[in-house]
């Protein structure tokens, strides 16, 4: 195939240069205005020649197509290749969830069928409840398809950057989830983790649950996220490996392999490491979790996150109500984490809870654990002060205890 050559070139009738080339397949002539008014001085035809240099480039690489002609999965296709490939795996999994939901809602044929209003509409129909069956299936939350729609807004606005848009569409501008939305759960207790844990041979059998029971022990000592642990290894050069051998275990993380996208190397809970201790030397390898799913393989996220949820309904620890339906849920993999996280918020400062979470802010930390603790640690406190009023004398109607033998000699020096 020949190589494509971007010409300058003038028309009478045109008030601005033009660029034109020939199709190397058609052989026919492509002409497009470069914008740059004709004037003879040979500073303006300098930049129509860097324009026409520049539309060249984007025509050699491929980047290129005419705006109201460009597919949606040239567009797709593209975007991947070009921009999706060099980022984290859980980037290119919410893109390709995002890029999903819009062709089997919206069926867009080219990239210009996505507009403002379409958007809008995709929006609304994402929030509706949808029949499953017998079941009824949630809406997606504001928080969901507020972070959907910023990876189709990257790549629409990449689409425009590189020429395949005239101009990305408006996005409908989402509301912000308040924390009673962006918190659908709450910590479980441990008389409801054990009906948890009592549950599992209901719902995968006598012969699979061992490995679910200490699966599920695993994600209420550790804190981790369903995903991240099954990807906890054993093995040096994993996305996440644990490490007992010094005092205090440890993970050394990849960035690939956390939320936050960066390395790092985190302390465990003494109790998770007691966990993996239990695990015989020569089994140290591979895997640390390796729950099975009905067809004898290694369950995938997906199975994973289902099979859990239906240990919770199975216990009937409901977790959270809708305020408006007054529908209910019931424990799931993230509880699990919560309730770490709510335990180890009256054990540790908020900094080093902060590490034990994976949190990028502080101000996470404060806002799910630490300030929402203050209802427990309000409870010790009320019931530490009736347990001084339960030692006064019945004489003293203030209230107030007599001084100890303690508090007067501190007090007379």
């Amino acid at each position: 195939m020949d190589e494509i050559k971007v010409k300058v070139v003038e028309f009478g009738d045109r008030k601005h240069y033009q660029m034109q080339y020939s199709d190397p397949v058609t052989r026919k002539k492509k002409t497009r205005s470069t914008e740059v008014e004709k004037t003879g001085l040979k500073k303006d035809r300098n930049e129509a020649e860097r324009v026409a240099a520049k539309w060249e480039a984007e025509l050699r690489e491929g980047r290129y197509s005419s705006p109201s002609k460009t597919l949606w999965s040239h567009f797709r296709e593209s975007y991947e290749a070009q921009v999706l490939s060099g980022l984290s795996k859980r980037t290119l999994q919410q893109s390709d969830i995002a890029f999903d939901m819009v062709e089997r809602l919206l069926n867009p044929q080219r990239v210009h069928d996505v507009t403002a209003q379409r958007l809008s509409w995709l929006a609304a129909e994402l929030r509706k409840e949808t029949k499953v069956g017998e079941k009824t299936k949630p809406g997606l939350s504001e928080s969901s398809i507020k972070s959907y729609f910023a990876h189709l807004k990257a790549a629409h606005r990449w689409a425009e950057r590189v020429g395949m848009i005239a101009k990305a569409p408006v996005f409908p501008k989402l509301h912000r989830a308040s924390s009673n939305d962006s918190a659908k759960g709450r910590a479980l207790s441990g008389e409801e983790f054990d009906r948890m844990i009592a549950a599992v041979p209901k719902v995968v059998g006598e012969g699979r649950a061992a490995e679910w029971q200490r699966f599920l022990r695993g994600l209420w000592m550790s804190g981790f996220r369903v995903g991240e642990s099954l990807v906890l290894s054993w093995d040096e050069g994993a996305g996440i490996v644990v490490d007992i051998a010094g005092r205090n275990p440890v993970a050394h993380i990849e960035a690939d392999s956390q939320k936050s996208h960066r390395s790092e190397t985190i302390p465990l809970a003494p109790e998770f490491g007691e966990l993996l201790k239990a695990v015989p030397p020569d089994q140290r390898q591979g895997a640390v979790f390796s729950p099975i799913d009905q067809k004898g393989k290694r369950a995938s996220l997906e199975v994973a996150i289902r099979t859990i949820s239906e240990i919770g309904r199975k216990t009937n620890a409901k977790t959270w109500t809708n305020a408006k339906s007054g529908k209910t849920k019931c424990a799931t993999a993230h509880d699990l984490r919560r309730s770490f996280g709510t335990r180890w918020a009256s054990r540790v400062m908020p900094a080093v809870l902060q590490q034990m979470m994976r949190h990028a802010s502080i101000q996470t930390t404060m806002r799910f654990y630490v300030t929402r603790n203050a209802v427990t640690a309000g409870d010790v406190i009320r019931e530490a002060f009736e347990k001084t009023q339960s030692g006064n004398s019945s004489g003293n109607s203030s209230g107030n205890s007599a001084p100890s033998a303690h508090e007067k000699s501190t007090h007379e020096s």
